[in-house]
């Protein structure tokens, strides 16, 4: 997942987690932690020996997060799968020409709405998606027929893959 901490973005990695014994991956580099949370957000990191504490504070939405330690506050956003869908989902409602449908991650093809051929109206539902439990409806934004269909229904597909090209 991506997590942005001030200006910084870094890929995190949970490699594996028993008890209090932590291994993660930040971007190229995996530590050895041992991370005790403790009352009202304070959370005590033991990191090569050294111990690191930080008072850690949660926003409305659950994916922001205020984290001071004894010299700085730094604001933290967690952007995971679902963040990075939706935020490229909102990049795409700005494009002025859509030539595709895509799904920006794996999931499995529900229900196609769509035929080859077929006209279809600004807003029109074209293919239901699922991933993450989570079934996504994906629709044109501005008219136009369907050029092919790539996928059938019961499709594992991958993040990124077109699904439906369109003219």
């Amino acid at each position: 997942m991506e997590i942005h901490i001030g200006d910084r973005i870094a890929q995190v990695e949970l490699i594996s987690k028993e008890d209090n014994k932590v291994v993660i991956q930040i971007d190229d580099k995996t530590y050895d932690l041992d991370v005790v949370m403790a009352e009202n957000g304070v959370c005590s990191i033991l990191n090569n020996g050294k111990s690191y504490n930080a008072e850690i504070t949660k926003s409305d939405n659950g994916k922001s997060y205020i984290v001071n330690t004894h010299f700085n506050t730094f604001p933290v956003q967690i952007v995971d799968l679902q963040a990075k869908y939706l935020r490229s989902r909102k990049k795409d409602d700005t494009d002025e020409m859509q030539d595709r449908i895509f799904s920006p991650m794996p999931g499995k093809v529900v229900k196609i709405l769509v035929t080859e051929g077929q006209v279809v109206e600004p807003g029109q539902s074209m293919i239901v998606i699922e991933a993450m439990k989570m079934q996504s409806d994906y629709k044109v934004k501005k008219g136009c027929t369907i050029k092919q269909i790539l996928v059938a229904e019961g499709d594992t597909i991958d993040g990124g893959q077109t699904l439906i090209t369109l003219e």
